[in-house]
């Protein structure tokens, strides 16, 4: 009867321990569940202000923008993704002959859709500025051949490219391409761009928009920014080589000697 009693002593004395153990068990475990639900809200916290981080810098200052046509091959190739730079022309410096730019061509190059769906172009153009998507059906990346009060013939006897009198050779065309095919002769418009693309028989430019309104003109407030690097792939990051082109060409009224 001793021993008994002495079994049910010890036995109850170990209640109070045991429970203690699942308490602190149960603490241990409310603990880690209360780091891990602080862990991924700071990991939320963080991953959206990044990503809005992200968006600003590349609404004001840096934007990738994935090329998606071969039309300005061989400086830029399907899927290449560049760098624009936004700030080029933000103090007081505008886009000059040879620059290779971004812009968005509504109402120059395309209609303005009314119909469009602002949720989803919003969502598109995040994603764009981000370089994860094609860019809009409305930018655009083409070489200024042309700035405000040039005159812009093609072709001459060597099938170059004129502006203000001055021949052109355009060494950045894509090989076996001429200066154009379709003859052409126009005045520049003060405050716009006269765009053409590299591998001219493969380009939709100001060419082809010169019985629309606007003649194929794009607005300078319509420029984006200026390429200025790659950033994709590996083996093409660097800056955009410029071209010397048009070093000989004369500002508009100036004779040539």
């Amino acid at each position: 009867m001793d021993t008994q009693a002495e079994h049910s002593e010890r036995d109850r004395s170990s209640e109070p321990h045991a429970g203690s153990e699942e308490r602190s068990r149960s603490s241990r475990f409310r603990g880690a569940a209360a780091s891990l639900r602080r862990w991924r809200r700071r990991l939320l916290v963080g991953g959206v202000a990044g990503v809005v981080a992200v968006l600003l810098f590349s609404a004001f200052v840096v934007q990738p923008f994935l090329i998606p046509s071969g039309s300005m091959e061989p400086t830029l190739r399907v899927g290449d993704r560049v760098l624009v730079n936004k700030l080029a022309y933000r103090f007081g410096s505008g886009p000059e002959r040879g620059d290779v730019v971004v812009f968005d061509g509504t109402g120059s190059f395309v209609r303005e859709d009314l119909d469009a769906n602002p949720v989803g172009e919003l969502v598109r153009g995040a994603a764009a500025s981000l370089g994860l998507a094609e860019p809009p059906d409305t930018d655009f990346v083409k070489r200024v051949v042309g700035v405000g009060g040039d005159r812009v013939v093609c072709c001459d006897a060597r099938d170059r490219l004129q502006v203000n009198g001055a021949p052109v050779d355009e060494t950045y065309l894509h090989p076996g391409d001429t200066a154009s095919r379709a003859p052409f002769d126009i005045v520049v418009p003060q405050g716009t761009l006269w765009m053409l693309g590299d591998h001219r028989s493969r380009s939709s430019d100001s060419r082809d928009h010169l019985g629309s309104p606007g003649g194929g003109m794009v607005p300078v407030e319509r420029v984006i920014g200026r390429v200025d690097w790659l950033g994709w792939p590996p083996a093409r990051i660097g800056g955009l080589e410029g071209t010397g082109a048009f070093d000989g060409v004369r500002a508009p009224g100036r004779a040539h000697g």
